[in-house]
């Protein structure tokens, strides 16, 4: 073990866990920089072949590139090092925001600015669906799976079961090459389903987030149609007001997106429900990835799990078009919201490279201002 390695895992990925804004592109662009073109720990090409092979399976990308890259510097202890540097500083600042929110949010002299940040986060949120889509829908196929999860997402229909089924119909259909001859087979099994009234307790939080955690491919955005999914539409443990805010919190902070899972565990539970909501969104990746570091040449040369991957990442965006646009229908009652929600999709769209982190404060001071307005 060379301790003189490990130190540097854990200030090079402590640095990065504190200032990486941006969200997931952001933080891999980020690592290229640092650990590729500056610290020269790895080639280029090294680096593509793990950013390709975090896309193989479940899990924040970001998060477990940083367990890759300790792992290629300092081995099986760089990559824990290198995760939990990464994912700490994000828990601490996020639960901070909790907290605040928690015991102040309702008090009228700070509720204004928790106003503004709501229909903020829908033009982050718009703006990242849209980059998703540019990449998922590859071809025709694609698209029209998406489209038709939406319509079926829209519709009321499991979430889970309908990006698990459309990996599965899309598999099929792509490798057949040929319009599927049983897609009107899923939807009507899907109905049986129903949901489960469960309570919420730390063990049953920990499952929620580990079940989300096990499922989430692609982008930590696509953790919006998740969480929706189960804790709003499923369960019932939150509203979609209270969603957007944990949505606003995660992308307030640096660090992994999926630090909302923090937030949501303290709204739900404290700060017990904190930690187990954390440990079980991030958990998985740290075992996922000591596998990949095994199974990447065998993953890579898979062509039907590649379809069924495309699959879920075009089915995970048609349910984020159908989230984003129940989250605007609940946002859009007033117009000081519907203007706060064209401004900030108008600024998400014409301005990309604009901080999200500036988006939402921006949000929240607007949202003060406005409620200060006469009709």
């Amino acid at each position: 073990m060379d301790l003189k390695k490990i130190k540097e895992v854990f200030f090079v990925f402590i640095k990065l866990g504190c200032i990486a804004f941006g969200g997931p592109a952001a933080h891999i662009a980020m690592m290229e920089e640092e650990l590729v073109n500056k610290r020269k720990w790895m080639t280029h090409q090294h680096f593509l072949d793990m950013v390709g092979a975090t896309n193989l399976v479940p899990g924040p990308n970001s998060t477990q590139m940083t367990m890759h890259c300790g792992h290629v510097r300092a081995g099986w202890l760089g990559l824990i090092v290198g995760g939990m540097s990464f994912i700490i500083p994000a828990v601490i600042f996020t639960l901070i925001l909790a907290i605040v929110y928690v015991e102040y949010g309702e008090i009228p002299a700070i509720a204004p600015f928790f106003y503004g940040i709501k229909p903020a986060v829908i033009g982050i949120i718009l703006n990242a669906t849209y980059k998703l889509g540019k990449k998922a829908f590859k071809n025709w196929q694609l698209a029209i799976l998406g489209f038709l999860i939406l319509a079926l997402s829209l519709y009321g229909l499991d979430e889970f079961l309908l990006i698990i089924s459309g990996g599965i119909l899309g598999m099929l259909w792509l490798s057949a090459g040929s319009k599927p001859k049983k897609a009107g087979v899923f939807a009507p099994l899907l109905l049986l389903f129903k949901p489960l009234a469960v309570s919420v307790s730390n063990t049953s939080i920990f499952l929620s987030f580990l079940k989300i955690a096990l499922l989430l491919f692609g982008s930590g955005y696509v953790l919006v149609a998740y969480i929706d999914a189960e804790l709003v539409e499923k369960l019932g443990w939150l509203t979609k007001q209270e969603l957007l805010d944990a949505i606003a919190m995660g992308q307030f902070t640096p660090g992994p997106v999926l630090t909302t899972s923090t937030f949501v565990g303290y709204q739900l539970g404290g700060l017990s429900g904190a930690l187990w909501a954390s440990l079980g969104m991030f958990l998985p990746s740290f075992f996922l990835v000591a596998l990949l570091v095994k199974l990447i040449p065998l993953l890579r040369r898979s062509v039907y799990l590649s379809k069924f991957l495309d699959a879920v990442n075009a089915s995970a965006v048609g349910i984020m078009i159908a989230v984003t646009l129940k989250l605007g229908y609940e946002v859009g009652t007033e117009w000081q919201a519907i203007l706060l929600m064209v401004t900030s999709i108008v600024l998400a769209f014409r301005f990309p490279k604009i901080s999200t982190f500036w988006v939402i404060l921006g949000g929240a001071l607007l949202g003060y201002l406005l409620l200060l307005v006469e009709v």
